[in-house]
């Protein structure tokens, strides 16, 4: 009961945990005909808790709904068709309702000074929607200008989703970790927003929690209890 409980009332994480549980999955999807139908469900999975995160948030339901609407029918005919040529097209629906949805979660996190659980929850949802986004985007440049982004192993080859989203995490935590490499113009220069977005993001966050303390800091002391310490 308390797991149900806390399921309904937290949707920022159940959305976190399914994503996180997806970036161990995703090898095992990659390489199978199989695998890759069971990679557009779980795809249709993570669409569906991206619009329920969202019915929470100040964003306007409507607006994901028609995101979404035509990612979920162009995943539902490669997960029953298997043909793998429509996701650069459901990666671009998708890509835009993450960043919608990552919009959404910081109007979430930064509507009043009273922080949930769920709030908290949305904190890392955010990053890892932006992450997901522009590994979304990605898939977009790569299909539109293959050979768009080489690697150590296999360098000529097309990058494959994991290692996108890799690019794309390692991005946008300043980390540099990748050894994936964009070489045209265009796919550096979004590089180059993601690393601006990665920055601005963690200076948001860390802004809000001392606008937080401060906040519980300058508030009054409940009668009959003493001043907060300094």
């Amino acid at each position: 009961m308390h797991i149900w409980r806390f399921v309904r009332d937290t949707p920022c994480a159940v959305l976190l945990g399914v994503q996180l549980l997806g970036v161990l999955l995703y090898p095992f999807m990659e390489d199978r005909v199989a695998g890759r139908t069971l990679f557009a469900a779980f795809g249709l999975v993570v669409l569906g808790l991206v619009l329920r995160a969202v019915r929470h948030t100040p964003g306007a339901t409507w607006v994901a709904m028609l995101l979404a609407a035509p990612c979920a029918v162009l995943l539902l005919i490669v997960t029953v068709t298997a043909n793998e040529t429509l996701l650069p097209w459901s990666s671009a629906f998708e890509a835009a309702l993450y960043f919608y949805g990552a919009i959404a979660m910081l109007r979430y996190m930064t509507a009043d000074n009273i922080v949930t659980t769920d709030e908290l929850f949305a904190i890392g949802v955010v990053f890892t929607l932006v992450a997901w986004a522009f590994a979304y985007v990605f898939v977009v440049m790569q299909a539109l200008e293959p050979g768009s982004y080489i690697a150590a192993v296999n360098p000529q080859a097309d990058r494959t989703w994991t290692e996108l989203l890799y690019l794309s995490f390692t991005t946008l935590s300043s980390t540099g970790l990748s050894d994936i490499v964009p070489i045209t113009g265009h796919t550096r220069s979004v590089l180059m927003l993601e690393q601006l977005a990665g920055v601005l993001y963690i200076a948001m966050v860390v802004t809000r929690l001392v606008n937080l303390r401060r906040a519980s800091r300058e508030q009054p002391p409940a009668p009959g209890t003493d001043s907060p310490r300094q």
